[in-house]
């Protein structure tokens, strides 16, 4: 049966194995997940479980949120998994759903840094210092056609870099504390502190 559960990315740090070999992790805080509702195809047109998480103020809740979650909660987050999770409305999924040493893939936003130049946001070169050359370091250079002039969509330029949707798959669970709801992915997970992170599995 697959896995999926929504958390909070909490901060890097390091746990040991066995061996006493130090193991760089991230610490994802998993907040209660409930079921809300279960997609099908006749209903809905596609097959989905729609899982909520996090605790918002009931004060802030809109009228028809407040229908939708019945009695289940005030949710924070309201995210859809098209995984067969075999789940239905009320039900909780906790961290134990997952065991050390499980392989899974991590969503979440990336850090946003703002208005980049294309040696940042794409990995260029830039021109040399020779040849005439004096302030090239860091410039795209040419970006027209030959015969189109015209500049091509997708010409990879400067612009906006960060804030989008990344997933990092074959990620291993080193270590899950029940009591605190904690899960110890091995490595780097996208996001900075307090953004949502989905694990699936």
């Amino acid at each position: 049966m697959a896995k999926f559960i929504l958390g909070q990315k909490m901060e890097m740090s390091q746990v040991f194995d066995k061996n006493g070999k130090s193991l760089p992790v991230t610490l994802v805080k998993a907040m209660p997940n409930v079921v809300v509702q279960v997609k099908t195809v006749e209903k809905d047109g596609y097959v989905a479980t729609q899982i909520g998480a996090g605790e918002k103020k009931a004060k802030n809740i809109k009228k028809p949120q407040r229908g939708h979650f019945k009695d289940l909660g005030n949710f924070r987050f309201l995210r859809e998994s098209r995984l067969p999770l075999d789940l239905k409305a009320g039900d909780k999924i906790e961290v134990s759903v997952f065991e050390e040493g499980d392989i899974v893939s991590v969503r979440g936003i990336s850090k946003g840094k703002g208005f980049q130049g294309v040696v940042k946001r794409h990995g260029f070169h830039g021109g040399s210092r020779t040849h005439g050359q004096k302030h090239s370091e860091r410039e795209p250079g040419s970006i027209g056609q030959t015969n189109m002039q015209r500049v091509m969509k997708g010409m990879r330029m400067a612009g906006r870099m960060g804030g989008e949707k990344v997933t990092v798959k074959n990620l291993k669970i080193a270590k899950i504390d029940k009591d605190q709801n904690i899960i110890a992915i091995l490595g780097a997970v996208p996001g900075a502190r307090g953004t949502l992170i989905e694990i699936k599995g």
